[in-house]
């Protein structure tokens, strides 16, 4: 090796990327654990906006499985992993899709968000805060498509950006772009004119 030359850091090394972590998992599995150490949290964050804290805890665990049971199938020319997690987080979602879409529709005639019942301070202080504009909310999500939903949630509660969606989801970025178009201006439309 050449002095002074520049070194890729390796798996367990402060800066290693996930892509190398990933890879270093497939000859020593417990390296895996630093993807989920990365990731669990923002994974978690964005399944519990979705679909409330306890199945969000399933589907967390779910999607780091799934994950690590593909884990040989990761592109690691990818550094990061957040689209490939996300995009394993949605999927799993679709199964639940019945249920989300049932909690939006009771949110949006009752005001009561029925996957927020089991933190009372917590849905008091946002219920206070939200007000009525809760509803209107949980009514367009309600009525957007799933896929529009997924794209609108991914950019809006997992900061993702449009090439992430794009990756996490397997669609164009096209197409990233008109269905989180068309998901703004129902939302902007539901919101500039309420129907209450």
């Amino acid at each position: 090796m050449t002095p002074g030359a520049a070194v890729a850091p390796t798996a367990g090394e402060p800066g290693a990327d996930d892509a190398a972590v990933i890879g270093a998992s497939l000859a020593a599995p417990d390296r895996f654990g630093e993807v989920y150490d990365r990731h669990a949290d923002a994974v978690h964050r964005y399944l519990a906006r979705r679909v409330g804290a306890a199945v969000a805890d399933d589907l967390t665990s779910e999607t780091f499985l799934a994950a690590f049971r593909h884990r040989g199938r990761y592109d690691r020319e990818r550094s990061d992993a957040r689209p490939w997690l996300y995009g394993i987080a949605t999927n799993l979602l679709h199964r639940h899709q019945r249920t989300e879409r049932a909690g939006y529709r009771a949110l949006a005639r009752s005001g009561v968000d029925p996957l927020d019942a089991g933190d009372h301070a917590d849905s008091v202080a946002a219920r206070v805060s939200a007000g009525a504009r809760a509803q209107e909310i949980a009514a367009v999500l309600a009525g957007l498509t799933a896929k529009e939903r997924d794209v609108l949630l991914l950019f809006a509660w997992a900061e993702l950006t449009y090439q992430e969606i794009a990756e996490a989801l397997a669609i164009p970025l096209g197409t990233v772009r008109s269905r989180l178009n068309r998901a703004r201006r129902r939302l902007h439309a539901a919101l500039d004119h309420p129907t209450h």
